[in-house]
């Protein structure tokens, strides 16, 4: 197993990987840009061990990407929250989902991410192709694709 600090090295990839470079940590972090803050709902969406998902968000705490906010008290429950620090991770997002849909997503696109405004679809420039409009995570919405297949987790 690959250790997770590069202390060694003096590079901002590699400093970045130590916050979200493992795969359950991107996917939770996709899940709360689609509005999945709590835990059960991520485990079930996610289909990922309770222990794995309660390390990654941890991390995801103590790194400031994620917040833990009560959201009822008796029994105490949290959900989870992307930052301005974990909003700020959008483009690099979608940058690896356009990756992922040109290089390995034969069937299309699962999911589009559309311009809130206008319904165009946003480009790998962050760009709405139908209006011109540059769009940040604020100004989004995703919707599934074409190549959207049902997963276990989402047949439950």
């Amino acid at each position: 197993m690959l250790p997770r600090t590069y202390d060694n090295q003096n590079c901002s990839i590699a400093r970045t990987l130590e916050a979200i470079g493992d795969r359950w940590t991107m996917l939770v972090v996709r899940e709360a840009f689609l509005g999945r803050r709590r835990f059960d709902e991520l485990h079930r969406t996610l289909g990922v061990a309770r222990n794995v998902l309660a390390n990654r968000l941890g991390r995801l705490v103590d790194d400031g990407i994620l917040e833990k906010v009560a959201y009822q008290e008796r029994p105490e429950r949290f959900e989870y929250r992307l930052t301005e620090k974990g909003v700020e991770l959008w483009p690099v997002m979608i940058s690896m989902m356009k990756w992922g849909d040109r290089h390995a997503a034969p069937d299309g696109p699962p999911m589009l991410i559309l311009h809130r405004d206008c319904g165009g679809e946003v480009n790998e420039r962050f760009v709405c192709d139908a209006c011109g409009e540059a769009v940040d995570a604020r100004a989004a919405d995703a919707r599934p694709g074409p190549g959207v297949r049902p997963t276990p987790a989402a047949l439950r």
